[in-house]
């Protein structure tokens, strides 16, 4: 990508983000992707709000502004450093009660076909820039440093049992999960995501 057309691309992306948000006193934001259309969602993604950086949230946000937050396959592609970074800079801008739901490859998914094509280098669509693989300990860590309470959606535990607990699409709608995901059609996790929340109290 020239830097000519990265340039047009970032302010294209960021007066598309101003627009939607016009009017929306109570936001739920979508990030990492400005390709998500939900209802009720607002689709955003690197160009306009890159979610390390508090002068990009600063800029469209209040703290303490926004409903929810949702990432679905997002935070693999962050450092664990920088994981923190993001969720620390969503704490921040989520209302009291508000929600950040997460959704990641999962470390102890029981297939190792799935953990080839996820883990970082993998051999799956984006694995290549995958920079960590979580499990559900290591995400919930980083979630409750950065001031969570978390709540376990979807997971595998550490002797590979499927774990699935009621869930809200409303707070956050996941395309990889055991319920919409097409892969999974005969019933079984054969491709799931660690879904998480974490809840600003």
């Amino acid at each position: 990508m020239s830097p000519l057309y990265s340039k047009v691309l970032s302010i294209y992306e960021q007066l598309k983000l101003r627009y939607r948000l016009i009017n929306q006193s109570n936001p739920k934001l979508v990030v990492g992707s400005s390709y998500i259309f939900q209802e009720g969602w607002i689709p955003s993604d690197i160009h306009a709000l890159n979610i390390l950086k508090e002068k990009d949230w600063e800029s469209y946000f209040n703290r303490g502004s926004i409903k929810n937050i949702l990432g679905e396959h997002v935070w693999e592609h962050l450092h664990p450093k920088e994981g923190l970074i993001a969720a620390s800079n969503c704490f921040s801008y989520l209302k009291k009660g508000g929600i950040l739901r997460i959704a990641v490859p999962d470390g102890y998914h029981q297939s190792a076909d799935y953990i080839k094509k996820v883990e970082p280098g993998g051999t799956g669509a984006g694995a290549d820039d995958h920079k960590i693989l979580y499990n559900y300990q290591s995400l919930e860590k980083m979630l409750q440093e950065a001031g969570f309470t978390t709540r376990r959606l979807e997971y595998f535990d550490e002797s590979h049992q499927f774990h699935q607990n009621p869930w809200k699409e409303e707070n956050g709608y996941i395309q990889r999960s055991l319920n919409n995901d097409r892969r999974n059609s005969d019933g079984k996790p054969n491709f799931t995501s660690l879904i998480i929340d974490g809840i600003k109290n």
